[in-house]
């Protein structure tokens, strides 16, 4: 676009807006950050566009875009748009250097978060701090519950992706939903901005990057600033990990000794670009029309590169899947988070959904529970209405069923912290 210097996240989201409009999204498609075009192309989006407002009719005004505020990271712009028969917002995610990080359309009325039922936000206060150190530090959360101390305390990690603090997916934050929850429980819960989310082009910009840096430094640090916590005990410092968080949660606690425990929500244990693959054929069963399919050739053509022995360093990121390089794929390939697991010697708590369809009971909690079976301090569980969100509902789920404001499951909140409670006593008595 022109006067990109001058450009400011609503100048981008404008324009965007206006090619949307006009149906030239290869234009749009020339502004995605790397991760986002190796996953969607200029015709996915014209097909989810269409999908939309078959439904809405065409634009007929483009309206003010709102940025919300952000001390770090990609900035989260709305653009609101009357349709001809109703209307819809655009909304992207639009980093630093300009590029769009994220795109999507929601209804109009799109809900905003609110606390979850079981939150009581009088029992807690919350402070800022950072995680890690240097330039790659990120801004965190801490929710301190107000009863006296010292209490257990646990680490959030978020999913794949470049996910801020709170897990925002759509009107959604699964991660703040716990945090509030288990801190009105007597849990510390300390959470931060993905590094990817804050710092998205440095990360870019460096071609080693590797699934350990995305996760092990800042989770280590703050395990180690929530021990240094004079509220908190020490000795009851836990790591919990959703999707890609909780495959990389044994590798954290294997770097840092202190981790007391762990919590694993629907971690995936089948290779990632293989889940990849099979997600892709679900989603293109499910609407066949949707234009999935080309991302199912594109993905089954990626992760064919990942496997083979021809992957390297080198490999051009935009050859592989989710445009992360071929250091980020030789660091996941090699990485067996059961067998990790198994190597060590804290209780675990794994929690998984029985409607998931991104990681399975099939696929990928079979393999948890294979690997785990000698170990009488491991508790496996699945919530079988819930999706990968841990959100309970009923029938198939879908990512557009993520656009309607939900909680986590209050079952799944009081599992997590009853478990914390008991786990540091389990693990003393038999020490």
């Amino acid at each position: 676009m022109s006067g990109e210097s001058e450009a400011t996240p609503e100048t981008i989201a404008k324009y965007v807006a206006e090619k949307a409009s006009r149906g030239e999204f290869a234009a749009i498609e020339e502004l995605f950050a790397p991760p986002l075009r190796a996953q969607v192309s200029a015709e996915v989006v014209r097909t989810a566009w269409d999908a939309h407002l078959a439904g809405t009719g065409p634009v007929t005004a483009i309206r003010q875009p709102v940025a919300e505020p952000a001390a770090t990271g990609p900035v989260r712009v709305s653009v609101p748009l009357t349709c001809a028969h109703g209307g819809l917002t655009l909304i992207m995610s639009i980093d630093d250097a300009g590029w769009l990080n994220g795109l999507r359309l929601a209804p109009a009325d799109s809900a905003s978060w609110t606390p979850p039922p079981y939150a009581d936000p009088d029992a807690f206060t919350e402070h800022e701090l950072a995680v890690g150190a240097g330039p790659l530090a990120v801004p965190g959360t801490l929710s301190l519950p107000g009863a006296r101390g010292p209490r257990p305390a646990v680490v959030l990690l978020g999913g794949g992706g470049p996910f801020d603090r709170d897990g925002t997916v759509g009107p959604n934050k699964p991660l703040k939903d716990l945090a509030w929850g288990l801190a009105g429980r007597g849990v510390a819960v300390l959470r931060f901005d993905k590094v990817t989310h804050t710092h998205a082009a440095a990360v870019a910009a460096r071609p080693d990057f590797t699934m350990t840096d995305e996760y092990v430094p800042h989770a280590v640090a703050a395990v180690r600033a929530l021990r240094a916590h004079p509220a908190v005990d020490p000795a009851r410092v836990f790591v919990l990990g959703h999707s890609m968080g909780g495959k990389v949660a044994p590798r954290v606690a294997a770097a840092e000794p202190s981790v007391a425990g762990l919590v694993i929500l629907a971690g995936d244990t089948q290779p990632m670009h293989r889940a990849a693959v099979r997600v892709a054929r679900h989603l293109a069963a499910l609407a066949p029309d949707s234009g999935a399919g080309t991302l199912v050739d594109t993905l089954t053509r990626q992760a064919a590169l990942v496997d083979s022995p021809r992957l390297s360093p080198d490999t051009p990121a935009a050859e592989l899947p989710f445009g992360h390089s071929g250091a980020y794929w030789l660091d996941l390939r090699a990485y067996d988070p059961v067998a990790t697991a198994a190597a060590l010697d804290i209780p675990m708590l794994i929690l998984q959904g029985g409607r998931d369809y991104q990681v399975t009971v099939e696929h990928d909690l079979v393999r948890w529970r294979t690997g785990l079976a000698h170990r009488p301090d491991v508790t496996l569980r699945v919530h079988d209405a819930a999706d990968h969100l841990f959100f309970p509902g009923t029938g198939p789920v879908t990512p557009a069923a993520y656009e309607r404001a939900q909680h986590v499951d209050p079952a799944v909140v009081t599992d997590i912290a009853d478990w914390l409670t008991a786990a540091p006593a389990a693990r003393q008595a038999g020490a």
